[in-house]
């Protein structure tokens, strides 16, 4: 009888080890690979999958995604994908000169497309390994307006949602606590911003127009680059735009050269880094990150 009920046990321990195993097995064989052409689409889809997908952002660090062009092997990667995130208004321009699954590709910024900002007096300029660009045609750092970021969040979660239905419940807390950090930080700007309406900024690179319109800023851009000093030609037209447009704090993308610093400030104009955060940030992510550009922003308007 002793025996019968040890054999019993064990067949019992057996099988539930059997199980869990071929459950774990399950979950691993259907977790989702999703490739992004941007960091923010793949912090967004890491905060709602969470450990459903693994999310896949290739670009390298010392570059634009905005203009990058990947390798066929990248490429390949790309057209493997369960879920292929796309920024949309004309970001990565790639993405029209190879052939995708047209099914797995997921525009996340589609549902406001008629609220895209048109550029129309861009200059062409080159930084980092990207070569010649110009940023003509339609304004693509929609994120930065941190209502839009939230639907685009929303336009991933559906995505994932589809693909994945059994665990859509979950994939719709992990975007509720998304959308309310992304909604604070909203609050916070248009708070910061209402300090002083109206007042004069200027921005190191045209990439900021959907953080402007948003809040209001009243912002003019130049086409310099953080790591460069610029030309005598381009301080002196900086001067001359000042008399007009009479900024005390320049915006820059990056940290930017202390020659240029010191020079802005000998023309009265301090200097304050807004990141945007396409590319994967050295430290942080992309909420801290925000967070920290706030903080930034706040001395322009004490």
């Amino acid at each position: 009888m002793k025996s019968q009920i040890f054999f019993c046990a064990l067949l019992t321990t057996f099988s539930f080890s059997a199980t869990s195993l071929l459950q774990a097995r399950e979950d691993s064989a259907e977790r989702l690979v999703v490739y992004t052409v941007n960091y923010p689409l793949k912090y967004f889809a890491e905060r709602i999958a969470g450990e459903r997908a693994e999310v896949v952002f290739p670009a390298p660090a010392d570059g634009d995604p905005a203009f990058w062009m990947p390798a066929p092997e990248t490429i390949t990667a790309y057209q493997r994908a369960d879920l292929i995130l796309l920024n949309g208004a004309g970001y990565a321009k790639w993405v029209d000169k190879v052939s995708l699954p047209r099914l797995r590709l997921v525009d996340t910024s589609a549902a406001f497309k008629d609220q895209y900002i048109n550029v129309t007096d861009a200059v062409t300029h080159s930084h980092g390994p990207g070569g010649d660009h110009a940023h003509a045609g339609t304004a693509f750092t929609t994120w930065l307006d941190f209502t839009q970021a939230a639907q685009q969040a929303k336009v991933v979660m559906a995505a994932l949602s589809r693909k994945r239905p059994q665990s859509a419940a979950e994939f719709e807390r992990n975007y509720a606590a998304l959308e309310k950090d992304l909604l604070r930080l909203d609050r916070d700007i248009q708070q910061l911003a209402a300090k002083a309406p109206g007042r004069p900024l200027v921005a190191s690179h045209p990439v900021y127009q959907y953080l402007a319109r948003r809040y209001g800023l009243n912002l003019k851009s130049v086409m310099w680059e953080p790591d460069v000093v610029p030309s005598e030609a381009q301080w002196q037209e900086l001067s001359y735009g000042l008399k007009a447009h009479a900024a005390k704090w320049m915006i820059w993308e990056g940290e930017p050269n202390p020659a240029s610093v010191e020079r802005l400030e000998s023309l009265g104009v301090g200097s304050l880094v807004f990141d945007p955060c396409g590319n994967t940030p050295e430290k942080g992510d992309f909420i801290l990150v925000m967070q920290q550009n706030l903080r930034n922003l706040s001395a322009a308007f004490e």
